[in-house]
């Protein structure tokens, strides 16, 4: 935790990075482990669907019930620190006499409150259930979480977590050590219930320091706000252990585990780093071919394309990746013969297939798993294991399909959403809303990962698999003249698809880039993907609702402070926003006028039309939307891929250069 706080008010990246180096150079292989994922924020490795559990309320009342603190002076006081590790630092530190004025100065950098800026929750999701199982030679027991003169002796261990007796709010360090939070953390996420959980987070928080407490709640709310995510921690192993910073990329790629990751570092054995199934990939994402709405896409393909290129449709669903893998037979009776020792941690759900017992997983772009809310696709997909006996990874598509047909007819959007939101969904709406997964990639078959094949390889081994309804591989067609994309569009929209991707046939997939390799031609009409940062009451049939949206859009690609654009009232059904309305309310920062007003956490992502942009000096980012619409809500993005201020500012400039009015 001091290394933590030392990085925080660090600005260099490359002092960042050594700061961290210092402390992961002095820690044994298990510790080590820790302390890596721990710096991105991440609990638990990607193939762990292990969660802790804990949302923002329940953060609150813990604080609430470790602290003595009003949950009322909490919300305001966070309004002001921005972030629940630095509440829980101050409420513990004050003994709970939260004053709403002004106070320390938090560790890191905190938004604005009202209608501007709002730093990024960046994550992602969960984290291989092998990364905290130490052998006996590994020097990490006694590493406290703190230093300080006291580290608690086997004597003073209760509930096995090693405790001092102070009260709540000491400043020393109680000599809770890495391996105490990792078993904290293990039994949270094995603690069945909110309340339970609460309780058990409550308490732990009473037995801690202040600094303890503030990076515990940081890693229980998912990030820790120091400046380095997941890329500065790779960028510390490579400094801290002379390593090439590509190689330390590639191996956290392939392991999905940023402490694994670490231990190959130090022990130079990069490059023995395997994939391991069942931990998401970060997906190859692609590039708009108009630098701005409405504009001609064929120069800048012919551009960026060679003679001949690939060109498929752009589905409007939302992004998958399908791992699947065939058990071995003694695999389905014990979980340590199929690699899973707890039994628990692996993603996905077996079911019987053709190649006999088969483990199915589903992630979404945002790496989180959703395997349960299409168990429709389950079976199909376990069924491709006899053509690929040692693992297949697929990237794609989930799309609505009308109910009844095999042949691949796409529904509208509105139709998905049913499903989304709905951990198992029942059956009802599996029958009426049906969907189909639509494989555009192989990244993984057979043992083997193909990444850094070319795409018309990769198509290949696409082509040679038995799909069948609801599995579809993607319409692709291989053109020589850019003139010819026009007619390919409308062509996709009349089959209901948003528009193009355009793709090179010798690219590689390159996991988490936005390269020029791949071209989406999306939509005629101006759309930007914004994150609400806060809503208010609606007028008329809807004053029951939060139905009155303020959004913002990234400040830049490297700058993720959220700048507000506009404000919309209109797009949505009573429905959604119903079910909108609560979760804003359980997802208040701050609130005026009685309710009337709140500042949310900027967690949902919605896809905004309007007839234009116009200068602004009343918000930050320096412009306005003219008249937006809601399109849709986009469940299936997080807020750290919104669009930025270079975006807006293109289509402002291509306005002008048009002749249109601002």
């Amino acid at each position: 935790a001091d290394t933590l706080a030392a990085i925080a008010d660090e600005s260099g990246r490359n002092a960042k990075a050594d700061l961290l180096g210092g402390l992961l150079r002095e820690l044994g292989d298990a510790d080590l482990r820790r302390a890596a994922r721990w710096a991105a924020g991440r609990v638990f490795p990607l193939a762990d669907q292990r969660t802790v559990g804990v949302g923002h309320s329940a953060l609150l009342n813990a604080i609430a019930a470790a602290s003595g603190a009003e949950p009322d002076a909490l919300r305001q006081r966070l309004v002001q620190l921005g972030d629940p590790g630095d509440l829980a630092h101050d409420a513990l530190a004050s003994g709970g006499a939260m004053s709403s004025g002004d106070g320390p100065t938090p560790r890191s950098n905190a938004p604005e409150t009202a209608v501007g800026s709002v730093p990024l929750p960046e994550g992602d999701s969960s984290d291989s259930a092998s990364g905290d199982s130490a052998s006996a030679d590994e020097r990490d027991v006694t590493v406290p979480l703190v230093k300080g003169d006291s580290v608690a002796t086997e004597g003073e261990q209760r509930g096995g977590y090693a405790q001092d007796a102070s009260a709540p709010g000491a400043s020393g360090a109680s000599g809770f050590s890495l391996a105490d939070a990792a078993s904290f953390f293990a039994d949270l996420a094995a603690t069945r219930g909110s309340k339970a959980r609460t309780e058990k987070t409550g308490a732990m928080l009473g037995t801690l320091s202040p600094p303890e407490a503030r990076f515990l709640v940081k890693l229980l709310a998912g990030e820790t706000r120091i400046g380095l995510l997941q890329g500065g921690v790779e960028a510390a192993l490579a400094r801290t252990f002379e390593r090439e910073a590509g190689a330390v990329r590639r191996a956290h790629m392939l392991t999905g585990d940023l402490g694994e990751t670490a231990v190959l570092a130090r022990q130079d054995r990069l490059g023995e780093a395997t994939f391991a199934l069942f931990h998401p990939i970060t997906f190859m994402l692609a590039t708009p071919a108009e630098s701005a709405p409405g504009e001609d896409p064929a120069p800048e393909v012919a551009r960026l394309m060679p003679e001949t290129f690939a060109v498929e449709d752009k589905y409007d669903g939302i992004r998958a990746q399908a791992h699947i893998a065939p058990l071995a037979p003694e695999a389905a009776r014990t979980p340590e013969a199929s690699g899973d020792p707890d039994g628990e941690t692996l993603h996905g759900q077996i079911v019987e297939g053709p190649a006999g017992p088969t483990r199915v997983a589903l992630f979404s772009r945002t790496l989180d798993e959703n395997t349960g809310q299409f168990p429709d696709l389950v079976e199909p997909l376990a069924a491709l294991a006899a053509a690929s006996p040692r693992g297949l990874v697929l990237d794609g598509e989930i799309v609505p399909v009308w109910p009844g047909e095999d042949a691949l007819r796409v529904a509208p959007f509105a139709s998905l959403q049913k499903r989304l939101g709905r951990k198992k969904p029942p059956q009802a709406v599996l029958d009426e809303f049906p969907v189909a997964f639509v494989a555009y990639d192989v990244l993984y078959a057979d043992g083997d990962l193909h990444l850094d094949e070319p795409l018309s390889e990769r198509q290949r081994r696409l082509d040679a698999l038995p799909l069948a309804a609801p599995l579809h591989a993607s319409r692709v067609t291989v053109m020589d003249d850019v003139a010819a994309l026009d007619a390919a569009f409308e062509d996709a929209r009349a089959r209901g698809n948003e528009g193009l991707m355009v793709k090179r046939l010798d690219s590689t997939y390159r996991p988490g880039r936005r390269g020029r390799e791949w071209l989406k031609i999306k939509r005629a009409l101006a759309t930007l993907d914004v994150v609400v940062t806060s809503v208010e009451v609606g007028s008329g049939g809807r004053r029951k609702y939060l139905s009155d949206f303020t959004f913002a859009v990234r400040r830049s690609e490297s700058d993720p402070e959220l700048v507000n654009v506009g404000k919309a009232y209109s797009g949505l059904k009573d429905a959604e926003l119903e079910e909108l309305t609560e979760w804003f309310k359980a997802h208040t920062r701050q609130q005026f006028a009685h309710g009337r007003v709140r500042v949310v956490e900027p967690e949902i992502v919605i896809e905004v039309t309007f007839d234009a942009v116009q200068e602004s000096k009343r918000h930050k980012s320096g412009f306005a939307l003219r008249f937006p619409r809601i399109v849709r809500l986009r469940p299936d993005k997080p807020a750290s891929e919104v669009d930025t201020v270079e975006t807006v500012r293109a289509i402002y400039t291509s306005q002008h250069a048009s002749g249109e009015s601002p």
